[in-house]
């Protein structure tokens, strides 16, 4: 199949086939309003297409399903496009910010779900925006490397390990690693923000993290958190190496700002499997608690099981933490003796070490 998610794929994939077979036979064409496209649409030949969402007026919809293309509609009376082709931007889930952060797409979308209740529709309705998530998040880490930094949501932005965690993400992103979080506050914000301004020397995190720390949490207020954080990076590039992957399961801690995309999901148990699957460079654990754990543990039963190409390094931040305070690292190194996991785990306190330890799978 030919996927063709934006207009102007939609007009190459046309002038292609007009100019050979007419066909559209290997198509899926994902969330477009057409209106503008009727006249080539009814030029070529639909049988074998598909149509995802998006918007065609009923006439041509018409003559396309008789022509043998099948057509799924939109979803009606959702504040979101179940069949989206593309992943989030912060400006796009902030769109608003400026009115509140209650007038804003995030939180609109979090709304929803709290009141929808248990609809078919409203189920199937969140279970196809996840999907279209799962293949836009493919598409965008097919030809990447890409490694996670997990660590505390509860981390503020005026803490030194706020800005070590900032500094570790900058520091890999400037290898040229695409750096994954799990797209909320604290740890992910830091590591988000690190990545952003890979193309920045490290002074200009500095620059931000000072800027950003007089609103040190998103607690009381969401929207002082996140304009500051938007204003923080509005004239400095985007290195594009900066992935959240949040969940509206738990709305109540909004997405980062810092993010180059977001992936966001409903269901937060395939969130948190996404998460760790596309981590294949190998991930850092930062000190945290409950979530922290359950990735550590995640990990590991995957990695447990995996040949050794496929296993990816697991870097333990903190000798004291992970052994004593949440002493995961004692079980997870037992459990991999004779394991090909035993020869990918690292236990460090010195962050310089970490990039050296993680790389291409």
């Amino acid at each position: 199949m030919i996927e063709i998610e934006t207009l102007e794929q939609f007009d190459r994939a046309a002038a292609r086939a007009e100019a050979g077979t007419g066909s559209m036979r290997t198509w899926q064409v994902q969330g477009l309003d057409l209106t503008d496209r009727q006249e080539v649409l009814r030029r070529l030949d639909p049988r074998g297409a598909l149509f995802l969402g998006g918007s065609i007026p009923e006439d041509t919809a018409d003559r396309l399903r008789a022509g043998g293309a099948l057509l799924f509609p939109a979803v009606p009376d959702v504040p979101f496009d179940p069949w989206r082709g593309r992943l989030y931007t912060p400006a796009e889930l902030y769109d608003g910010i400026d009115a509140g952060y209650e007038s804003t797409p995030d939180a609109q979308i979090w709304a929803w779900s709290r009141r929808a209740g248990r609809s078919l529709k409203n189920t199937l309705a969140q279970t196809l925006h996840d999907s279209s998530i799962d293949d836009a998040l493919d598409d965008f880490t097919e030809q990447r490397h890409v490694v996670g930094v997990m660590g505390g949501h509860a981390l503020t932005r005026d803490d030194p390990a706020y800005a070590l965690a900032a500094h570790l993400a900058h520091d890999l992103a400037g290898t040229g690693l695409t750096v994954a979080t799990g797209g909320g506050p604290g740890a992910m914000e830091a590591a988000n923000l690190g990545a952003r301004l890979a193309d920045h020397p490290g002074s200009t995190v500095d620059d931000v993290l000072r800027e950003i720390a007089s609103v040190p949490a998103f607690r009381p207020d969401v929207t002082a958190w996140a304009r500051g954080a938007i204003a923080s990076v509005s004239a400095l590039g985007d290195s594009g190496l900066s992935l959240g992957i949040p969940t509206w399961h738990y709305g109540h801690e909004p997405p980062n700002a810092f993010s180059s995309v977001v992936a966001k999901y409903f269901r937060n148990a395939i969130r948190e499997d996404v998460l760790l699957e596309v981590c294949r460079s190998g991930i850092v654990f930062l000190p945290g608690a409950a979530g922290t754990v359950q990735e550590v543990f995640q990990a590991a039963c995957t990695n447990y099981y995996a040949e050794e190409s496929q296993v990816a390094p697991m870097v333990f931040v903190g000798r004291d933490y992970w052994s004593r305070t949440l002493p995961a690292w004692p079980l997870v190194s037992t459990l991999a003796e004779g394991r090909a996991l035993a020869g990918h785990l690292h236990l460090v306190d010195d962050l310089a070490r970490v990039p050296a330890l993680l790389g291409p799978r």
